[in-house]
């Protein structure tokens, strides 16, 4: 039976956060998430009877934490808050929102927008204790760590690389709004305003080919993915 990383699991399940929202939005009004508790509702103490956590590194190491899609800031704020009040800062050392720069195309006009690299998640970097693992799990908003029970799952050193070379990427990616077969109109460049159906995609050359109808003939045209939007 294959075990997913950890940061396997939660890209997948950002993915399909992603995917229940876009469906969500297209057969009905979405429900917003539950707003998570105030600071205020939460004891800023700690019991002394924590059950036992097993700590799979030694030292500090990044894990994630779930929660709310939409309130990542919120729960960041919230926790560094804990960290403040509680004395933690000698064991929970930071705490980060993976996220990047993006372009988007909206009504013909490019804009750069930050985006959350996995909706719903944190990274706290921290020695796990039975205290400083008390201390994130009760944070309002936060629903959980990824791991089993309270043995929460480290990331591996090449993991948090990875998503910090993602986070550092000087270029912005672009955000592709369309699918193969779908109609788009060009928004920019020699066929300006012309309509036509999504033949294929590359994402690596961030290039995509449209089939244009010029004079009842098809005729494919290549075009960078900035030139084109959802029709």
């Amino acid at each position: 039976m294959d075990v997913q990383e950890p940061q396997e699991q939660f890209e997948q399940e950002a993915m399909d956060k992603q995917a229940e929202e876009q469906n969500a939005h297209s057969d009905s009004a979405p429900l917003p998430d539950p707003e998570p508790a105030a600071p205020s509702e939460v004891s800023d103490s700690i019991p002394s009877d924590l059950p036992p956590v097993e700590a799979l590194v030694e030292g500090p190491a990044w894990y994630v934490i779930h929660c709310y899609s939409g309130y990542e800031n919120k729960v960041r704020h919230n926790l560094e808050q804990r960290i403040e009040t509680m004395g933690m800062k000698d064991m929970i050392f930071d705490v980060v929102i993976p996220t990047q720069e993006e372009i988007e195309v909206k009504e013909g006009k490019r804009r750069t927008v930050e985006r959350h690299i996995f909706p719903g998640y944190v990274l706290v970097n921290l020695a796990l204790t039975e205290e400083s693992w008390y201390v994130v799990r009760n944070t309002p908003g936060v629903t959980g760590f990824v791991g089993m029970g309270n043995s929460p799952t480290p990331l591996r050193p090449e993991e948090v690389s990875q998503i910090v070379k993602r986070m550092e990427a000087e270029a912005p990616t672009v955000k592709v709004t369309y699918k193969v077969g779908e109609r788009v109109r060009i928004v920019d460049g020699p066929f300006n305003d012309f309509r036509g159906v999504v033949a294929e995609i590359d994402m690596g050359r961030t290039k995509v080919r449209v089939l244009v109808s010029f004079f009842g003939r098809e005729t494919p045209v290549e075009l960078d993915f900035l030139q084109v939007e959802k029709a």
